[in-house]
């Protein structure tokens, strides 16, 4: 049979036995046993067409754990989560898809795009990047993007430092090199030099003239795998919220640097769970004050 290893590991770890053992019968049975529990209760349910896009997640909105207590450790599947949200018909099914964080009505599946290896000079790769940036424990790491608006023909730059989730969004006149340039290396340059350490990109062509960037700030600059988002994972997660301000499809340019940083205020202001539920300008102003910076450097 042709199933994921993942897939078999996480069969035998929920269904084996107090022995240790799994058994065909009695995984059966701890399934079965399994399904009369769960369904939630009718508020539960109910609560899949009051959830608002700016509430919480998905996964809090459609399952509490006071609705399945036997379960309170367990958690929503993403998979679960969206069947939920797509199993339903007509205008139901409208309302719900509305209230998930990114309206997707769709999973899509990665497709490989243009290879762009080996078209920007001297580029250095993440496999060389120090250890301490995979850690997150020292702050002034940063990742990068853009995210372009209608017809590719506006963009915006987004950069989120690693340790803190501390986000600045950065008005681009376009998608090139030249705006990659300019815009990047001002706002950075608006951050204490303790905190402007790295940044990992991914392999764009706007980011030919990183060397300017980098002589510019001192930032050094290492790029991703090419199709390899996770590698830029608090970037890509941020870029997801940064679109229910910034929709797909519109016309980025509409909006001020002013605008850009009353959203980029808006999420820094964000309780965390990674954070004990601070927010990431929080974490951020005690890492600057820790580094005998000025904490009012922070805008």
């Amino acid at each position: 049979m042709n199933h994921s290893p993942s897939t078999v590991s996480r069969e035998i770890r929920r269904n084996r036995g107090a022995h240790g053992r799994y058994i065909i019968h009695e995984a059966q049975h701890c399934m079965q046993a399994r399904r009369q529990a769960w369904p939630p209760t009718p508020e539960a349910r109910a609560r899949q067409r009051t959830v608002r896009a700016d509430g919480p997640s998905a996964a809090k909105a459609l399952f509490s754990r006071t609705d399945c207590p036997q379960f309170e450790d367990a958690y929503v599947c993403r998979e679960t989560i969206y069947n939920a949200y797509a199993l339903p018909v007509g205008e139901l099914r409208k309302e719900l898809i509305a209230c998930l964080r990114q309206g997707k009505t769709t999973r899509k599946p990665r497709t490989g795009g243009v290879d762009r290896r080996n078209q920007i000079p001297e580029m250095v790769s993440i496999h060389v990047r120090p250890p301490e940036v995979e850690d997150r424990l020292m702050p002034g790491h940063w990742e990068g993007d853009l995210i372009k608006g209608k017809a590719n023909a506006s963009a915006v730059g987004t950069l989120v430092e690693r340790t803190s989730g501390y986000l600045m969004l950065v008005k681009m006149n376009d998608a090139t090199a030249t705006s990659a340039v300019e815009g990047f290396s001002a706002a950075l340059n608006r951050m204490p030099l303790a905190v402007r350490k790295s940044m990992t990109y991914d392999q764009g062509r706007e980011m030919v003239r990183h060397a300017e960037i980098t002589q510019k700030t001192g930032v050094a600059i290492y790029f991703c795998d090419p199709h390899s988002p996770w590698q830029r994972g608090s970037n890509e997660n941020i870029n997801g919220l940064i679109r229910q301000y910034l929709p797909k499809g519109t016309d980025l340019s509409v909006y001020s640097q002013e605008q850009l940083d009353a959203i980029a205020y808006e999420l820094n202001i964000r309780p965390r769970k990674r954070f004990d539920f601070k927010c990431p300008i929080e974490v951020m102003t005690a890492v600057v004050a820790k580094q005998h910076e000025a904490p009012a450097s922070i805008q």
